[in-house]
């Protein structure tokens, strides 16, 4: 009989298995255990689901909910247990997975005839309730993809098989959940009767899928409501519909057309539309204004925005001064440490908040000030020698994190600033029932900035990426909502601009390192998008921040 020599890291033991054993079998024979349900395995560093049959010695680590893979299997489960809720209790009703909000999943039901109501969340969840109780198996197929486009298009999932059909491969992996197909980008849990939590309410005009926490199984995460943020989402959702790139499958098209450098122009259109929007607001408000205040998550472009607000104002007559937090920090050995001992440069402790609302109010006040300048080689501040003394035409525009935080100006009266929260809000999608996550974008973005202007390779850029995003998590995102108004820095076109130079990048990563897993994701999530050239990306271009080739000094 042959075998496969076996490796498991997470106890430590090597076993020799007939080939073609699943990675179920192996972790029941293991009896391996992890704190929460165990969800899927990193195979030499590539998820899978656990019902993959392995047929070659493997390195094996099984991940629990706990990993951002366990998430991702999870999630998609649930949503594609609810996608088949939909289509039995509502058959003529068509499911659309919007985003990520509210620390949930947003979903649209297409074709209601009436406004969602708790007796419809009800049938749902019942619905849901009954599948996970017979605890049917996520099958996953491969088959040509002729017979695959086929197979969507008879069950009205026509987005999909364009997509499909655009690749070029000869074979494709569709999901089976009973006598319901579909496709889900990434893979699955073994079967319904994994999904041990979840919730779902009515939100907004649709539904808020709930799911666990990841460092608590046992509770769903808490429902917040995000107003500001859900207008930007829908705002850009109408865009991306009246232009009819709401999917990648429809910007394929136009490029396949010879139209990309339409959706290019127009993209860049509606940025500049509401950059000059923005402007007027804040000028119908200058009387009051003396401090605008630019915060978002990393790669979200708040330097490109800050520069062409810059312009806009003074068009509009306004002489705006450039300012960054980032010369506010306090000397290093004042920095605060986190609980790792290491210094945590993204809280609000590491500025040095007094001797910057001082010099707000001293300019404020008409008197002139030397303007703060940080050295991060030293690790203090010193002279800058640049000097600045306000007029009544004057603004002061500040770029940094902590912009929504009101602990940030708590000497400015509320009356004297404007707050703008800038993210890359995705606006194009897979498919009705995959949406690409906000944090992709930023990611994809980072990355290429990193390895074009900080000698940072992809894996450098992906291994920090979690620290990051908790730094996020806990500085940014929490205070969003107190924004005076939002700006989406994503561009419609970007990804498929953006593809042919992070490719190379995520190629780079051998196997050997962890974070092959994550770089393998991305590739196929890119492989998906047909490049476009840049040639015609004007140069005040949020995206030249990250490719190059501005017209702006950073």
């Amino acid at each position: 009989m042959r075998t496969v020599e076996i490796f498991c890291e997470n106890n430590g033991q090597k076993k020799e298995y007939p080939l073609g054993v699943t990675l179920e079998e192996i972790k029941d024979d293991l009896q391996i255990k992890l704190d929460y349900p165990i969800c899927g395995a990193l195979v030499n560093h590539k998820i899978k689901e656990l019902s993959f049959a392995v047929v070659k010695s493997k390195n094996i680590r099984f991940i629990d909910y706990s990993h951002p893979d366990g998430v991702r299997l999870y999630v998609r489960s649930v949503l594609f247990v609810l996608y088949a809720a939909v289509k039995e209790v509502f058959p003529s009703v068509r499911l659309k997975i919007m985003h990520g909000i509210s620390n949930g999943f947003y979903c649209e039901l297409e074709g209601m005839e009436q406004t969602i109501t708790e007796s419809d969340i009800f049938a749902l969840k019942s619905e849901m309730d009954q599948l996970i109780a017979k605890d049917i198996p996520f099958e996953k197929r491969g088959i040509p993809t002729s017979e695959a486009v086929e197979i969507l298009q008879t069950h009205g999932l026509y987005n999909k098989a364009r997509l499909f059909s655009q690749q070029g491969t000869l074979f494709s992996y569709l999901n089976f959940l009973g006598p319901h197909v579909n496709y889900f980008f990434g893979h699955l849990l073994p079967s319904t009767g994994y999904i041990r939590n979840y919730g779902l309410v009515a939100h907004y005009d649709g539904i808020l899928v709930r799911v666990p926490k990841q460092n608590d199984f046992t509770k769903l995460r808490k429902v917040f409501m995000q107003d500001k943020l859900f207008g930007i989402f829908q705002e850009h959702k109408d865009w991306a519909e009246i232009l009819n790139v709401s999917n990648i499958g429809n910007l394929n098209s136009f490029g396949e057309e010879g139209r990309s450098g339409d959706i290019l122009k127009i993209s860049e259109a509606l940025h500049e539309k509401k950059v000059a929007e923005i402007a007027n607001m804040i000028s119908e408000r200058k009387d009051r204004v003396k401090i605008i205040l630019i915060a978002g998550p990393s790669a979200s472009g708040k330097t490109t925005f800050s520069k062409r607000l810059s312009v806009q104002l003074a068009v509009n007559g306004i002489h705006p001064y450039m300012i960054s937090l980032d010369d506010y920090f306090v000397d290093r050995e004042k920095t605060p440490l986190d609980e790792y001992g290491e210094y945590d440069f993204e809280s609000l402790q590491a500025i040095d908040v007094e001797y910057f609302n001082q010099q707000l109010l001293d300019l404020f006040e008409g008197k002139e000030v030397e303007l703060s300048r940080f050295d991060f080689n030293l690790g203090r501040r010193t002279h800058s020698g640049k000097k600045l003394k306000m007029d009544s035409a004057d603004m002061l525009i500040v770029e940094g994190i902590h912009g929504m935080n009101p602990n940030l100006v708590p000497h400015i009266k509320a009356e004297n600033t404007f707050k703008i929260f800038l993210s890359a809000l995705t606006q194009i999608s897979f498919d009705d029932h995959n949406y690409i996550p906000t944090t992709d974008n930023r990611l994809i973005r980072r990355m290429i900035r990193d390895a074009k202007y900080r000698g940072y390779s992809a894996a450098d850029t992906i291994r920090r990426w979690p620290s990051v995003r908790k730094g996020e998590d806990k500085n940014i995102f929490p205070y969003q909502e107190n924004a005076d108004i939002m700006f989406n820095s994503a561009l419609i076109y970007e990804l498929a601009v953006l593809k042919k130079y992070a490719e190379p990048l995520l190629k780079s990563v051998p196997e050997c390192m962890p974070e092959y897993s994550e770089t393998n994701r991305l590739l196929k999530f890119m492989s998906y998008f047909h490049a476009i050239d840049e040639s015609e990306i004007p140069p005040t271009s949020v995206i030249r921040e990250f490719l190059g080739g501005s017209s702006f000094n950073y």
